[in-house]
């Protein structure tokens, strides 16, 4: 092979770009390296950087605006074997800085390349992160208004291991990128560059200017010594290695049958406290006792023992595709907060809907049957509700059967705790409907 170059789409860029000159010494270091085009994988940025993917005949990914390095990201976790470059402008550098950062701090082993022309040429010449403050640009005067960034010195501080200022034009820039792409790490080359479109009409930059500007800078040049250290890929494997691996899906076994043969959809509310997520879950275990498939879907919001707690489950024999509750077989209208947050699907109730109610509240307007049960007048307390509404629903042969429901508790509670909520089962066999 003698280049890696795509002949069907060869590179195209403004004339004078120096995009070409480094699209030439990526091909060339390619082949110094005695690749073979199955081993290399190009992620590109969007902007002229952008192009580089159709320019090779490599594997390559095309993605977001300043989101490449997370894509190269999972492309080297999971083909640890291939050799991953990214392209980036210093538009997508200023854009995607946090995955900059995130990607300076693990050390993966991919190879940044920043093709650093000071501004944004596909789409007007606007001032990026890296434009300095004297240039003039098409986004008028906010570039004198903020301090550029230093991409290596960010990158410094952040703990890449291997850094190269260079200008595009300098005759060794294959070889620079060949040792850089062979550092096992996060390798990055600020390369500077010429925008004949846009930047270097105004601002008469010519490849002398750009290595008298970087001569004034801090010299980077290869490995960081105080950030080398293993490579991400290769330590997160070392360590997942030694983990306890995970225990196995809970099975269980059909051991009673099922007192329906159809889908059916529960929708348990309350508020924070009353566990209402926990009472889904015992009534997801409680179906799969029964051969049936379970979901549960709970909405609550980040507030710690305050605020809208409800839950939906759906106990099907048949697969369930959608977990979303359209219209309720079950309702538990435990809590106020709960029914507010899903009154509209009282409206879709029908009149065979179960809609078991703490007497304490309000509910809107339903076809259902409606039973109102006194919680506090039995002696159940707030934090009880939902459990003694399922046993109540168990010793109804409501969906789930007394058996069904005592080997849930069995699977979720253990010792002191599961002696408790059998107790409080066994007291709320006596339930009263007060409707």
């Amino acid at each position: 092979m003698h280049s890696f170059i795509n002949s069907s789409r060869p590179p195209a860029y403004c004339p004078g770009c120096s995009h070409e000159v480094v699209t030439r010494a990526l091909d060339k270091a390619f082949l110094q390296m005695n690749l073979h085009e199955n081993q290399i994988v190009i992620v590109s940025d969007i902007g002229c950087s952008g192009l580089f993917d159709t320019f090779f005949k490599t594997h390559a990914f095309h993605g977001l605006h300043g989101r490449a390095l997370t894509y190269a990201t999972g492309i080297k976790l999971a083909r640890p074997d291939l050799h991953v470059v990214v392209t980036m402008g210093d538009g997508g550098l200023g854009i995607g800085g946090a995955h900059l950062l995130s990607t300076c701090r693990r050390n993966i082993d991919i190879t940044l390349l920043i093709l650093n022309n000071f501004n944004y040429g596909m789409t007007g010449g606007q001032f990026s992160a890296t434009t300095p403050p004297d240039a003039l640009v098409g986004s008028g005067f906010l570039n004198q208004i903020e301090k550029p960034m230093d991409a290596c010195r960010v990158m410094r501080a952040a703990g890449t291991g291997y850094i190269t200022r260079i200008s595009a034009y300098q005759k060794d820039l294959s070889a620079e990128m060949e040792q850089a792409i062979r550092f096992k790490g996060f390798s990055a080359m600020d390369i500077w560059g010429i925008c004949p479109g846009r930047y270097t009409r105004q601002n008469k930059t010519t490849f002398k200017t750009i290595q008298a500007s970087i001569d004034k800078l801090p010299s980077y040049h290869g490995p960081v010594p105080e950030n080398v250290r293993e490579e991400y890929g290769t330590h997160y494997r070392q360590k997942a290695s030694l983990q306890k691996p995970l225990p196995a899906p809970v099975e269980l076994p059909k051991t009673f049958p099922a007192l329906f043969n159809e889908r059916k959809e529960i929708l348990i509310l309350g508020s924070a406290g009353q566990r209402i997520v926990t009472a889904g879950e015992i009534l997801c275990y409680a179906g799969l006792t029964a051969g049936l498939h379970a979901t549960q879907k709970n909405d609550y919001p980040i507030t710690v023992l305050r605020g809208h707690s409800a839950c939906e489950v759906i106990l099907s024999p048949d697969k369930i595709d959608y977990t979303g509750i359209t219209t309720p077989d079950v309702i538990l209208a435990l809590g106020q907060e709960g029914i507010d947050r899903k009154k509209a699907l009282f409206s879709t109730c029908r009149e065979d809907t179960l809609v078991l109610v703490n007497s304490k509240t309000e509910i809107p307007d339903c076809h259902g049957t409606i039973l109102s049960i006194d919680f506090k007048e039995n002696k159940i307390k707030q934090q009880d509700m939902a459990m003694a509404a399922l046993s109540f629903l168990a010793h109804q042969n409501h969906l789930i059967s007394p058996d069904m429901l005592e080997t849930a508790l069995g699977i979720r509670f253990k010792d002191s705790t599961l002696d408790r909520v059998l107790e409080l089962v066994k007291h709320a066999t006596i339930l009263e409907n007060n409707g």
